[in-house]
């Protein structure tokens, strides 16, 4: 298995890489049995990736470390290209380093067991949701001469709200 972060080659052996996608929902039972949940959507995708790095392959941890903590503008942590058979498989493209990066000693060989989380950056369904027009409101206005009007010239201005209460105030016990 193989893995690729904007072309950096991530190294190691006995890589594993486990996909999970996360369904979020609530439940909407209350103090019943119901079985009945309410959908909130997908959350990101993340990989998982374990792997072992020999002590005498220290260099392939400082470059994994380098990769790790790189960061874009505003020091935010970088977005990667990856290249992967899981990944692509799950139709995960983009990536970041999330939930940090582990190197535990091994207790019988000269090795790092390596563990990292990577998160994925402009999913499909956060693609699709940006993509959704935001609704139009509507202006409202009530019938009558609007604030501001010759009428009202010179004098102190409403808020919209009590315009509001003034049109009708006016509508229901005339001009004064």
């Amino acid at each position: 298995m193989t893995m690729l972060l904007d072309g950096q080659l991530v190294t190691g052996f006995r890589m594993k890489v486990t996909a999970n996608l996360k369904i979020d929902s609530d439940d909407m039972s209350g103090q019943t049995s119901s079985t009945d949940t309410s959908h909130k959507g997908f959350k990101p995708k993340t990989l998982t990736v374990s792997l072992m790095i020999r002590y005498k392959d220290s260099d392939q941890l400082r470059a994994l470390m380098r990769l790790a903590e790189g960061t874009a503008g505003g020091g935010q942590p970088h977005t990667y290209r990856i290249v992967n058979d899981t990944a692509e498989a799950f139709g995960i493209r983009q990536v970041q380093f999330s939930e940090g990066v582990s190197a535990r000693e091994d207790d019988t060989l000269s090795q790092w067991i390596i563990q990292f989380t990577l998160t994925e950056k402009l999913s499909n369904p956060e693609k699709v949701e940006n993509r959704r027009a935001a609704s139009a409101v509507n202006a409202q206005s009530a019938p009558g001469e609007g604030v501001g009007g010759s009428a009202a010239s010179g004098a102190q201005e409403l808020t919209g709200f009590e315009a509001v209460l003034k049109n009708v105030d006016d509508y229901l016990g005339g001009k004064s």
